[in-house]
């Protein structure tokens, strides 16, 4: 419940934050008008909620994941296991040349990891208390690696790239699509501001059609980074152990306690059949472990 909450209360920020800049600058007031000059009010308003609303999210991820998975950030480790995490992601992070990320577990009985952050030196990586009881530690040092292989490669930021410039396609396109709906409607008097009936459904249908391919390329994206990251896992703790590793996930049989918001960033993803794998974050393990073992 606390999840959900949050969930919505952050969005209606984000939402409540990005109109009141629209407002103050006009932008809204020139997005609704018609002509040519509208025609840059309005690229400029899908712009702030597209690319705005991506680059908030990536800005607020690393608080959000804590709120929302009960992370706890080791300052000061506890015992030797702490150590021994806080050690090795410093080890994997100098290797990759970047900062050291903030390390923290969470409780979940689920075997998963996740990276997060706005950019490489200063991310977020934090593993289960499920990965550590049921991984050997070799196999948590591919998970630690392939983590620190997403935040090395920038996947967080050039995932959130994506995004925004697909929101901002899919506004834009849903809205001038809606415009020559509603000038037709109309009789092509398309003179008045705002819209009439025609352009409010089109733009809600279109939304809703162009959101859904515009997924489909970001969950391709995402499938295809996995594959680097455990590329990176490899590198760093050795093949067959991101490959042990990756075995030993096949025992979550897809189970994931990640709440929706930062799911992506999981090492290991939902499975799906048929036409709902077009939209999962992840590949399957298998396809994963066969990538590793036909690497050079």
């Amino acid at each position: 419940m606390r999840r959900i909450a949050l969930f919505i209360g952050t969005n209606l920020a984000v939402l409540l934050l990005l109109s009141i800049v629209c407002h103050l600058f006009g932008i809204d007031q020139m997005a609704a008008s018609r002509g040519y000059g509208g025609m840059g009010g309005l690229l400029a308003f899908a712009a702030v909620f597209g690319m705005g609303g991506a680059f908030i999210s990536l800005a607020m991820s690393k608080m959000i994941a804590k709120w929302t998975t009960g992370a706890q950030v080791i300052t000061q480790p506890q015992n030797e296991t702490e150590r021994w995490l806080v050690d090795t992601v410093r080890r994997h992070a100098q290797q990759a040349g970047i900062g050291m990320p903030e390390v923290a577990i969470y409780d979940a009985p689920e075997m998963n990891a996740f990276a997060t952050g706005m950019s490489k030196n200063h991310a977020l990586v934090a593993v289960s208390s499920g990965l550590l009881q049921q991984m050997d530690r070799e196999q948590i040092t591919a998970v630690l690696g392939h983590e620190i292989g997403h935040v090395a490669n920038g996947d967080m930021v050039t995932l959130t790239l994506i995004q925004g410039v697909l929101n901002t396609l899919v506004i834009l396109a849903a809205r001038i699509v809606g415009r020559v709906v509603d000038s037709w409607l109309s009789g092509g008097r398309d003179s008045r501001d705002g819209g009439g009936i025609g352009y409010f459904v089109v733009v809600m249908v279109l939304q809703v059609v162009f959101g859904l391919f515009a997924s489909m390329i970001v969950a391709a994206f995402s499938r295809w980074r996995e594959f680097r990251a455990d590329a990176a896992g490899a590198q760093f703790a050795g093949r067959g152990a991101m490959i042990s590793a990756l075995q030993r996930l096949q025992a979550n049989h897809g189970e994931s306690t990640l709440p929706s918001t930062i799911a992506a960033f999981g090492i290991s993803g939902p499975l799906a059949e048929g036409m709902k794998k077009l939209f999962m974050s992840h590949p399957p393990l298998d396809e994963r472990i066969a990538a590793l073992r036909n690497a050079a």
